[in-house]
């Protein structure tokens, strides 16, 4: 590393690079080494092990930096918990992120272990592996590390520990007290959070909490973001025969499950993507100050249909992040018989419809469902929460049976919230551009526990590239953006807001 260093800086300076350049080279290079160590550990959420694993690494690597750790029980799998030593004269920032990641398909991936980093540069034909040890000599922004969560969400760690070791080699004192909250089941819903940050709430007790979650802005430029959607599910089953049968011997007979299906369906919303169900959105407005800030973020309409491969996008919102003002009903997944080359002439015994529901501060997840609920009753359905029996079989001309999964609320923190105004001075300060503002982004982060709990503004501050395949095959970190994370974390936890 000694040697990597010295060639590093002998060809900055003579490559016109400023000396803060040359620093900040120097920290993303460590930051790689300790990415790559750190990524080479599973963390599938699914599995206990890969977590606790992980939370021994995080807990070493923590302390090093001078913070005080402790990994709280849940009723699931535990969280991590590390604070610098407080002082009761400072204000609070708690940094959000989590420690567990997708599970992964080896066979999708470009290279034999997607827990092994690998380094690769763009080409006209793909992508071209390159060799960590060209990284000695310079390094080049625009390559990309390879690896399930090196974007989603273990660069980001990183990024904040090196910018840790930034602050104290520049002898900084921090104008903040700073406690990190890292989850280990952010990839499966966080279902222990609420309960966990009840439990804990004096821990967990600050004055605002930044998310570093997510991707920046698609344009690249810095980004902060004030609030996420929420989401709820609900599965959708309709029933023609008890079990499959002929189509030849039952075919304009047997009611099909597929069809009643799709005619329910068919009835939710309009050819433009409208929700027709009653009062979906109710409680939404948009006055001209909030959609100038809509409008303000610099989307490329062509690009985003380009890039989807459509013509004509829903009217759900005028433009892209009108749309994302609104709850969302999609339908994620239909099923029903076979299909492809296992298709056989059958009359489906089900059809079922996986929904998720995309919700916004205004739309209560739980009412969201009832309405639902509500419209298909109204579309002549008997509607259960089990498998029917014989007996209902019989009795009711029209069965669907609906399953509901658990509501994470959506957030949204005011545009004009003091802390923000801060955040957003900050970034302007030290990029020389005003970040993209970001009202809601579509995604959802499971933070609402922190807001209804503590009573504290949020605001996520992402850092990775938008690009990034997170939550897919090949996921991947521009190395530019480790640099750009060390410095915004430099930059929030050495200006006062």
């Amino acid at each position: 590393m000694k040697k990597s260093l010295t060639l590093l800086l002998i060809i900055t300076l003579y490559s016109g690079y400023s000396q803060d350049s040359i620093l900040i080279k120097s920290k993303v290079a460590n930051a790689i080494v300790e990415l790559r160590e750190f990524v080479a550990l599973p963390n599938d959420a699914l599995n206990a092990d890969d977590i606790d694993t992980n939370l021994y690494w995080l807990r070493k690597k923590f302390t090093e930096r001078g913070f005080n750790s402790t990994i709280l029980e849940t009723e699931g799998l535990p969280l991590f918990f590390a604070a610098l030593p407080m002082d009761d004269t400072k204000p609070t920032i708690l940094f959000y992120m989590h420690l567990d990641g997708q599970s992964v398909d080896a066979t999708k991936w470009d290279q034999p272990d997607p827990y092994a980093v690998v380094l690769k540069s763009k080409t006209d034909d793909g992508w071209k592996k390159e060799s960590f040890s060209d990284l000695e000599d310079d390094i080049n922004y625009d390559w990309r590390l390879f690896g399930r969560s090196t974007s989603d969400d273990k660069g980001p760690i990183v990024m904040f520990l090196n910018a840790i070791d930034a602050l104290k080699k520049d002898g900084i004192e921090i104008p903040y007290n700073v406690k990190v909250i890292l989850d280990s089941e952010e990839e499966k819903s966080s279902a222990p959070l609420p309960q966990a940050v009840r439990t804990y709430k004096d821990l967990l007790k600050a004055d605002f909490l930044v998310i570093n979650d997510g991707p920046v802005h698609v344009s690249g430029k810095p980004t902060v973001i004030y609030g996420c959607r929420g989401i709820t599910t609900l599965s959708i089953t309709t029933h023609g025969p008890i079990k499959p049968q002929h189509s030849g011997h039952y075919g304009n007979y047997a009611p099909n499950p597929g069809f009643q299906l799709s005619q329910l369906l068919a009835t939710m919303k309009d050819a433009d993507g409208r929700v027709l169900i009653k009062g979906y959105y109710d409680g939404i407005t948009l006055d001209e100050a909030t959609l100038e800030i809509l409008k303000s973020v610099p989307d490329n309409i062509e690009e985003i249909n380009k890039n989807l491969a459509i013509f004509t996008p829903e009217k759900v919102g005028s433009f892209y992040q009108e749309a994302l003002q609104y709850p969302s009903l999609n339908i994620r997944g239909l099923g029903s018989g076979w299909i492809g080359d296992q298709a056989r002439t059958i009359l489906p015994a089900t059809a079922t419809a996986e929904l998720d529901l995309r919700l916004v501060p205004e739309s209560d997840g739980n009412r969201l469902k009832k309405l639902v609920k509500e419209h298909i009753k109204n579309q002549g359905f008997h509607v259960m929460s089990t498998e029917p029996t014989m007996e209902d079989r019989l009795k009711y001309d029209k069965i669907v049976t609906i399953k509901e999964g658990t509501v994470t609320d959506a957030f949204r923190t005011d545009l004009n919230n003091p802390f923000g105004n801060s955040i957003v001075k900050t970034i302007e300060t030290k990029f020389g551009e005003k970040p993209v503002q970001i009202r809601i982004m579509g995604g959802t982060v499971p933070i609402s526990p922190f807001i209804n709990e503590l009573k504290i503004p949020a605001f996520i501050v992402p850092m990775v590239n938008a690009d990034n395949n997170q939550h897919s095959p090949n996921e991947n970190l521009k190395i530019g953006q480790i640099a750009y994370g060390i410095e915004t974390f430099y930059a929030l936890l050495s200006s006062k807001m």
